[in-house]
């Protein structure tokens, strides 16, 4: 906030701590709410109606933005990905402008996905059940350089994926919609052109937005493209993947592992399948939450802060027709 505070010095910057969600870890933005009183409660109403600009979402009532914040003109998100919450909030019909945080958490998610694909081909599970029976016996493991990664969506965290890969000498193949993303892998295709390359992939990254047209999209027909043992790394959401598909493919050997960020119902549910495979690890969607998020949230706030006094153009604004 002291930050913010800086830009400009006619901002006027509402800030009350002590009425926000507690959190219970660096960078958390949905923590529990507080035990507050009538007087907090009307405190906080009066500093939401008063705000011309609010960065993230009201934790109170997200979904009466519109009508308790009579004045509110713009929301910078803390998330990229906010098209669900958009439509399920009624946002959508909305006049408020929102940005999104895209290209914030593109750095530790193009990481995590790296850490996935060498996860399985430098076969950690194998070493660890080797290390577990005290097994000290010599053997062949394969490297990462020379092998196909198709990464699916060329948003700011798939082209840093690409980047991260192609430095350690795979082949990449980008997958995108649209946008120009020459330059970006070694090969760049179109959504349409999936089915060709999936046969050829020892890896994919999903790393595009939901949307109708991507839910689903790597279908139980398309996981039988992947090459038997191939990796699936999804930093993207759940619904993506046909998950009961997966669970199957991973079950029967055809693919060779799955590291996984989301999952189609979140928090996984107990009984999923996915906690007890061993060609599986899970992370409960915070690949992208890092110590450093927050500082670097603040920072794109800032810049699109002054873009919005100086009517300049904001950065990552959100489309109501693409849903990203």
């Amino acid at each position: 906030m002291a930050r913010i505070a800086t830009v400009d010095p006619a901002i006027d910057v509402l800030y009350a701590p002590g009425l926000l969600p507690t959190t219970r870890y660096t960078a958390d933005h949905h923590g529990p709410p507080r035990d507050l009183s009538q007087a907090d409660l009307e405190r906080w109403r009066s500093m939401r109606a008063a705000a011309d600009v609010s960065f993230d979402f009201d934790w109170l009532d997200p979904a009466g933005m519109a009508a308790n914040c009579p004045r509110l003109r713009w929301v910078q998100a803390s998330s990229s990905g906010i098209g669900q919450f958009i439509e399920k909030t009624g946002l959508r019909d909305s006049d408020i402008t929102f940005t999104t945080a895209a290209g914030v958490h593109a750095i530790p998610l193009a990481e995590f996905a790296l850490t996935g694909v060498l996860y399985f081909v430098k076969e950690l599970p194998e070493l660890a059940r080797r290390q577990s029976a005290r097994s000290w016996e010599r053997y062949t493991t394969r490297q990462l350089a020379g092998r196909r990664v198709t990464v699916v969506g060329l948003g700011q965290v798939g082209r840093k994926t690409c980047e991260l890969f192609t430095a350690l000498g795979a082949e990449v193949v980008g997958v995108a919609r649209g946008a120009d993303a020459s330059g970006v892998a070694a090969t760049v295709v179109g959504v349409d052109a999936i089915d060709e390359v999936l046969p050829h992939s020892d890896a994919v990254v999903l790393c595009c937005p939901l949307t109708p047209q991507t839910r689903g999209l790597l279908s139980r027909r398309r996981l039988r493209l992947l090459p038997q043992g191939a990796i699936v790394v999804n930093i993207a959401r759940g619904p993506i993947i046909d998950e009961p598909a997966m669970i199957e493919a991973l079950a029967d050997g055809h693919l060779g592992g799955a590291f996984l960020d989301v999952a189609a119902v979140e928090p996984l549910p107990a009984e999923s399948p996915l906690w007890d495979m061993p060609n599986v690890v899970i992370s409960p969607h915070s690949a992208s939450t890092v110590d450093a998020e927050n500082a670097t949230l603040t920072s794109l706030m800032c810049d699109n802060l002054r873009r919005w006094l100086d009517g300049a153009p904001l950065r990552n604004v959100y489309s109501r027709e693409k849903g990203y």
